[in-house]
C-alpha cells in the first residue's frame, strides 16, 4: 500500500512547507490571538509545543494510506513515464481509456493534448507527462489539505480546552515562566482523560489567600535552603607585595662561629696559640689559610618583595532543592478547619514545586497510605483527587515515616524535604525508626519538617524534626488572625 509520505517523496512535494502553513494558520486563529494577548506567559509555554505538533503531523502523513484511485493513477503515470515515443503513441488510447475509468482529474486535459493528432511528437509527449504530474500533485495537495484540516480542527479543539483550563488556573500556578510551562504540560494529561471540575482548586487557592500566615509559612518552608560558602581556586594570578626578614652583613650580634682571618673577632683559644712559643707558627699557618675560629657577627634587615599568587574566590552556593514529600494526617482530629489548612498547605507546596521545577509527592496517612504525585503529567487530576479526600481515619504516623525513610534511600529523592502536617497527637515512634530518620538526616542531608496545627503535639515525637513550623488552628488564634487582617 502506498502511503501519503511516500507519494510526496516520489512527486517531490515539499511536505515540510505544507505542515508549516498549517501551523502558521493555527497560530493565527482568532481564538489563540485573543488568548495570547491576555496570557503572555502561557503563550511562551504553548509555542514550545510547536515541534511536537510538527512531529505529530509528519507521523500522521506517514500513516495515511493513499486512496486506491490515486494510487492506481500514479502507477499508470509511472508506467507511461518510461515509454519511448513510439510506444507512447501506440498506448495513448489505452492510457486515456484508463484515465476515464479512474475518473482522473487529468482526463479532460489529456484529451485536449491528443485531440487532432494521430501521432504525438517527443515535445508533446513531454508536455503530456508534465501536465499529468501537475494534476497528480494537485490531487495529492488536496488530500493533504483534507487531512490537515481534520487534524487542525482536532488540535484547535484540544488547545481551546487546554487554554480554558490554563486560564482558569493561571492565577494559582503561573508564578513565573517555568510554572506557566509546567501548568501547560499538565493540562495536556488532563484534557486527554476524563474532564474534571477545577473549581475545587480555585476554592482552596482562595482559602489560602484568606490565610496569609499559612501562605507565608509554606513559602518560608519551601524556600528555606541555606547557602554554603565554597572557595574556588582561580587560574588568574595577582601581584602581592610582602615584607620579609633577610640576613644583613651589618654586625649587630653574635650569630655563631666561622673560619676566616679576621683578627678582631678571634676566639680566646686562638689568641692562646699566638701567646705560646711552641704554637705561634701554628697560629700563623691558620691565619694564612683563613682557618682561625672567629665570632660571626650578623644583623637582619626587612625587605619588600613582589610575588605572584592565585586568586581564591569565595562564593555562596545555594544548597540544591530536592523534591517535596508531603505527609498529611487524615485522622478524625484533623477534620474541619484543620483539613482545609492541611490541603491548602499541600497546594501551596505544589505551587512552589512547580515554580522551582521540583517534584511534589503527597502521602495521606491514617491506618493506610494513599499516594498522589502532584508534579506528574497528570498532576492536576492527582491534585483534584487529593483535595477531594475526606479526613476520617486513625493515626499511624510511624507507618508513614517508615515509608518516607525508605523512599529517601533512593537517588530519585536526593536532597528531599519531608514535610509532615498533623496535630501530632499520636503514638510514640519506635526507636529503630528514630535511628533510621537520624541516619537519613546526617548521611543524606535530608530534612524533616513538622507543620503542627495544634498546641498538643507530643514532644517525644516532635524532637526528631529539623524544623517545627507552628500554625495554631484554635478558635482564639483564628479570631486574632482575622482581627489583624
Amino acid at each position: 500500500m502506498l502511503t501519503l509520505s511516500t507519494l510526496d517523496m516520489l512527486l517531490s512535494i515539499n511536505e515540510g512547507q505544507l505542515i508549516e502553513e498549517v501551523i502558521l494558520g493555527l497560530l493565527a486563529s482568532p481564538q489563540l490571538a485573543v488568548f495570547f494577548e491576555k496570557h503572555p506567559r502561557l503563550k511562551q509555554a504553548l509555542l514550545k509545543d510547536i515541534h511536537q505538533w510538527k512531529k505529530g503531523l509528519q507521523q500522521r502523513v506517514k500513516e495515511t494510506i493513499v486512496p486506491t484511485i490515486i494510487a492506481d493513477e500514479f502507477a499508470l503515470y509511472q508506467q507511461t513515464q518510461i515509454l519511448s515515443n513510439s510506444l507512447f503513441n501506440q498506448e495513448i488510447e489505452k492510457i486515456i481509456t484508463e484515465l476515464h475509468k479512474l475518473d482522473s482529474a487529468f482526463t479532460n486535459e489529456a484529451t485536449k493534448i491528443t485531440k487532432g493528432h494521430t501521432s504525438l511528437s517527443l515535445a508533446q509527449q513531454s508536455l503530456f507527462i508534465k501536465q499529468w504530474r501537475s494534476s497528480l500533485i494537485s490531487q495529492v495537495k488536496t488530500l493533504h489539505k483534507m487531512l490537515f484540516e481534520q487534524e487542525q480542527e482536532q488540535l484547535l479543539a484540544e488547545l481551546q480546552e487546554r487554554l480554558a483550563l490554563s486560564a482558569n488556573l493561571s492565577n494559582t500556578f503561573s508564578e513565573n515562566e517555568r510554572a506557566a510551562g509546567r501548568l501547560w504540560d499538565m493540562t495536556k494529561g488532563s484534557v486527554s482523560k476524563t474532564p474534571y471540575d477545577e473549581k475545587i482548586i480555585q476554592r482552596y487557592s482562595d482559602f489560602l489567600e484568606q490565610q496569609p500566615e499559612l501562605h507565608k509559612l509554606a513559602s518560608l518552608l519551601g524556600r528555606s535552603k541555606t547557602a554554603k560558602s565554597i572557595p574556588e581556586e582561580s587560574v588568574v594570578f595577582e601581584s602581592v607585595t610582602i615584607v620579609e626578614k633577610a640576613p644583613d652583613n651589618t654586625p649587630e650580634q653574635v650569630n655563631g662561629i666561622n673560619l676566616n682571618d679576621d683578627i678582631l673577632r678571634l676566639l680566646p683559644t686562638e689568641l692562646a696559640l699566638f701567646g705560646i712559643d711552641e704554637t705561634e707558627y701554628e697560629f700563623y699557618r691558620k691565619l694564612v689559610e683563613k682557618q682561625l675560629n672567629t665570632y660571626r657577627l650578623q644583623g637582619d634587615s626587612w625587605q619588600e618583595r613582589t610575588v605572584l599568587r592565585p586568586i581564591t574566590h569565595h562564593h555562596d552556593e545555594e544548597r540544591p532543592r530536592g523534591p517535596f514529600i508531603v505527609c498529611i494526617d487524615t485522622s478524625g482530629s484533623m477534620g474541619g478547619f484543620n483539613e482545609q489548612c492541611a490541603k491548602a498547605f499541600g497546594l501551596a507546596l505544589m505551587k512552589i514545586a512547580i515554580a522551582d521545577n521540583r517534584s511534589c509527592h503527597v502521602m495521606l496517612f491514617s491506618t493506610e497510605i494513599i499516594h498522589y504525585h502532584l508534579s506528574s503529567a497528570n498532576g492536576l487530576q492527582e491534585l483534584i483527587k487529593f483535595l477531594s479526600q475526606t479526613f476520617r481515619g486513625g493515626t499511624d504516623l510511624s507507618l508513614c515515616l517508615e515509608e518516607v525513610a525508605d523512599k529517601l534511600n533512593s537517588s530519585a529523592w536526593k536532597d528531599a524535604d519531608a514535610v509532615v502536617i498533623s496535630d501530632f497527637v499520636a503514638q510514640r515512634l519506635p526507636e529503630n525508626l528514630i535511628n533510621k530518620i537520624k541516619k537519613s538526616q546526617q548521611q543524606q542531608h535530608n530534612r524533616f519538617h513538622a507543620v503542627t496545627l495544634s498546641n498538643y503535639g507530643k514532644p517525644s515525637i516532635m524532637k526528631i524534626f529539623d524544623h517545627i513550623w507552628r500554625f495554631d488552628t484554635g478558635l482564639k488564634s483564628r479570631l486574632l488572625r482575622r482581627w489583624r487582617q
